[in-house]
């Protein structure tokens, strides 16, 4: 299928414009405060400073991860998603989409100031992934699913554009872009539902004292089955940028519309029914199983590969049509002083050791090694605080300007670029001062401590402070992008900045089943009982007596 020519279709009206950097503001409010809540928090892990009586890391802690990984990521990736769907269907959002969208996003900005104010109130320093049997105060687990629902509901928003985009255009391919669109949200819908009823029906009646016990592992495994998908909920919509946004930003074109869908397809397919390797290590679940979600993980690696092969391809495609010789002579071609592709860019080349580190954490025997530690954060960072975060950055410096009439002056791009750089230094700086602590290791989710002065713990400390240091770097990076954004945003010159949207080079077959939802969430759905059906079946039936609610802090 040939993708939409720039220019085919209206740029995004105002009505979508106005959605869309709705949802990007709030995002890169909590963006702002959860790097504030990150640099403290590292402050403190590497002995440089201590917290204020009224204060605890665990509290700091909880807020840089909930509103980093969850609030960030949820509203930008809406507030990006709704206006490249609008732009690829004709320019605008019909009113039920909107509808959708404004009334998911006033449900999840109620969602999140409830669970700031429990953060800030110190009832619910139990991190952002909660985990049973510590116990938050009850309104936070219900600003959650106020969250949740809200995010479901600008999911609806877009799958009912995409509905009326076909029934307009029947027998048509619908436009990558949208097809990606759907294909995040039909993942996120799905993996939501589990944390939804755990959240519903265990945390929030347990949290009021209604039961008096929660089923631990019941509860984890639910939390599993959405908290692995929930990385690709973040990678998918960069991945988008990078198929879709990046080969017109380049001045290439898409290099297969087949195998954008495919590599989608299997992103949907394999990263759901995934959950157990992350509890490789508890008990209650045997290695049977853990074994199947274990080989189900790495099946993942494939659409991950198929997409680094398609960005280099286009990368070389369009480099040598520029007139690049030779075995790299195309590297020197693609427009590196540009900061809306030189920021993915950097992503992607983290995301190379990011994954990596994926194959480690899922490994049974690796895993043993590295459970528990300060690894896993440093994982957990290259991969979504590098590969997505950059993409997101990169994406904004066009979107913004495009969603408030103005343009990316080369002063602003000329300090993007310079943010970029601080920003993959600091996190080269502390995400590889982690992994080498795990490997040392040094355990995660812990405050300063020198364990009474042992020398292992002391020998950790010159690393504690580079990792510091790298948050230092990150924090400055932060602001130096708040400070770009809000003069994109508010100052820039007025202006028509592109809205990039790539297309194939010249007519391609896509085949139709890969647009066959019924097919594609039929497998889905096997999948998933397969790999879940009996052993949740057994941690309800065989469960062991529970857990009261606990507090630590």
């Amino acid at each position: 299928m040939k993708g939409i020519r720039n220019g085919s279709a209206a740029e995004v009206d105002r009505p979508t414009a106005r959605l869309s950097m709705a949802y990007i503001i709030v995002a890169y409010v909590a963006f702002g405060l959860a790097a504030l809540a990150g640099m403290v928090q590292g402050m403190v892990r590497g002995g440089i400073m201590e917290l204020p009586s009224w204060t605890n890391y665990y509290q700091i802690l909880t807020a840089h991860g909930v509103l980093m990984a969850l609030i960030f990521t949820t509203f930008f990736i809406i507030g990006f998603l709704f206006s490249g769907v609008a732009r690829t269907t004709g320019g605008s959002l019909h009113g039920t989409a909107l509808r959708f969208g404004w009334s998911g996003f006033v449900l999840m900005v109620i969602g999140t100031a409830m669970g700031v104010v429990t953060i800030l109130m110190n009832e619910a320093s139990v991190l952002y992934t909660f985990y049973a049997p510590l116990k938050a105060s009850p309104y936070f687990y219900i600003g959650t699913a106020l969250l949740v629902v809200g995010s479901w509901l600008g999911g609806f928003g877009i799958i009912s554009s995409y509905r009326k985009w076909k029934r307009e255009n029947p027998g048509k391919m619908s436009p990558l872009f949208v097809f990606m669109s759907v294909t995040t949200f039909v993942l996120w819908i799905v993996c939501t539902i589990p944390v939804a009823i755990e959240v519903l029906f265990q945390l929030i009646p347990w949290s009021f004292g209604w039961t008096p016990t929660i089923n631990v592992m019941l509860s984890r495994t639910l939390f599993w089955f959405f908290g692995h998908p929930l990385v690709y909920f973040w990678l998918m919509p960069a991945y988008i940028a990078w198929y879709v946004n990046i080969p017109r930003i380049i001045g290439g074109h898409v290099f297969s519309d087949s195998l954008a869908r495919l590599a989608f397809i299997l992103l949907l397919l394999f990263s759901i029914p995934v959950g157990f390797h992350h509890q490789l290590m508890e008990p209650g679940i045997s290695p049977g199983w853990k074994m199947i979600h274990v080989i189900l993980t790495l099946i993942v690696v494939l659409p991950s590969l198929m997409t680094a092969f398609s960005m280099f391809a286009v990368f070389e495609t369009t480099g040598r049509k520029k007139g690049g010789l030779g075995l790299f002579g195309w590297l020197k071609k693609l427009p590196w002083t540009d900061v809306r592709f030189f920021a993915p860019f950097v992503g992607m080349l983290f995301f190379i050791p990011a994954g990596t580190g994926g194959i480690i954490n899922a490994s049974n025997q690796m895993n043993a090694v590295v459970h528990n530690t300060i690894w896993v954060t440093g994982h957990f960072h290259i991969t979504v605080g590098t590969a997505v975060a950059l993409t997101f950055f990169g994406v904004s410096y066009w979107l913004i300007p495009v969603l408030t009439g103005r343009t990316l002056t080369p002063t602003a791009n000329r300090m993007g670029m310079v943010q970029t750089v601080f920003w993959a230094v600091g996190m080269f700086l502390m995400s590889g001062a982690m992994h080498g602590l795990g490997l040392a290791g040094t355990p995660r989710r812990t405050d300063y401590t020198t364990y009474m002065d042992h020398p292992t713990a002391l020998s950790w400390m010159p690393y504690q402070q580079v990792m510091a240091f790298g948050g230092g770097l990150l924090f400055t990076a932060a602001i130096l992008l708040i400070l770009i954004l809000g003069y994109l945003a508010f100052f820039a010159p007025k202006g028509n900045a592109e809205y990039p949207i790539g297309e194939t080079d010249g007519e391609q077959h896509t085949p139709g089943i890969l647009e066959r939802w019924p097919v594609w969430v039929g497998v889905l759905a096997f999948l998933v009982v397969m790999a879940y059906g009996y052993p949740i079946m057994e941690q309800i039936t065989h469960h062991a007596p529970g857990s009261p609610p606990i507090r630590t802090w």
